[in-house]
């Protein structure tokens, strides 16, 4: 077993990895209030913690001790936690990938004099895996249809490409309603523009058809309503008045618990 991280492998880096073992789904915080004169405690429901990745990894014997330093001195490059998260790949979950980065000292036992293996404990801030080949969705007439997302195992927030033509004034919109979360878009879009509305980070902006930023796309929403994707169909209805649509791509952003 071996990994990659930010297009590394392992192997490339003269390193022998294995998993020690692995997170079913991500630690939990709950949240509790304890209420007096009632039994218990009240439930304000939970959500997930940060994911912790350990990969046990060992150099084989080298020819010198210097030889060992070098090769831990180019994983202390690699994995430089001070450059932010990266893409960690683990080869024996290939289809999917976390952000990570290393969040303890790493320490080389010294098996012999120029051998040695070490953990690499890392985090994952965001606890989701997210699919390498991930699904998307085409949608260009107005109406109600359906949406499969087949890939991964929990709710996803989705990404949305939108194009069209909306006019100033309060009575030209577009209406994109995901199981039955609407996301109205009000601002002026032009022809030959993109609206990027991004679930997961909670952003929007308008780009032209280079991908090029032009300006910010939150004042052209309506409201700051964000709708997720759930595994298995989802519904999307899209209707227009005093504007145009055109079409509507929705990468779907799929994601394992």
């Amino acid at each position: 077993m071996g990994f990659i991280y930010n297009g590394i492998s392992s192997q490339s880096m003269k390193l022998r990895a294995r998993l020690t073992d692995w997170q079913a789904s991500p630690p939990l915080r709950n949240s509790y209030v304890t209420v007096p004169g009632k039994a218990g405690v009240a439930d304000f429901g939970c959500d997930a913690a940060e994911r912790h990745i350990v990969i046990r990894c060992g150099v084989t014997p080298q020819r010198s001790f210097a030889e060992l330093i070098n090769i831990l001195d180019g994983v202390a490059g690699w994995l430089d936690p001070s450059r932010g998260l990266g893409e960690l790949i683990l080869d024996d979950v290939p289809d999917r990938y976390f952000m990570a980065r290393i969040f303890e000292t790493v320490d080389c036992e010294r098996l012999l004099r120029t051998a040695g293996q070490f953990d690499l404990k890392f985090v994952c801030p965001d606890p989701h895996a997210y699919a390498l080949a991930d699904e998307s969705f085409i949608i260009t007439a107005e109406g109600i249809h359906e949406v499969n997302r087949v890939i991964g195992s929990a709710s996803s927030d989705p990404v949305y490409f939108l194009k069209g033509t909306v006019f100033s004034g309060i009575s030209s919109y577009i209406s994109l309603r995901t199981n039955g979360s609407e996301l109205r878009v009000a601002g002026v879009l032009v022809a030959g523009e993109t609206l990027v509305i991004d679930s997961g980070k909670v952003t929007a902006k308008v780009v032209n058809a280079q991908g090029i930023t032009l300006r910010n796309g939150l004042p052209c929403l309506q409201e700051l309503n964000f709708p997720s994707l759930q595994r298995g169909v989802n519904t999307v209805e899209i209707s227009a008045a005093g504007a145009a649509f055109t079409e509507l791509k929705i990468q779907a952003m799929s994601r394992w618990r």
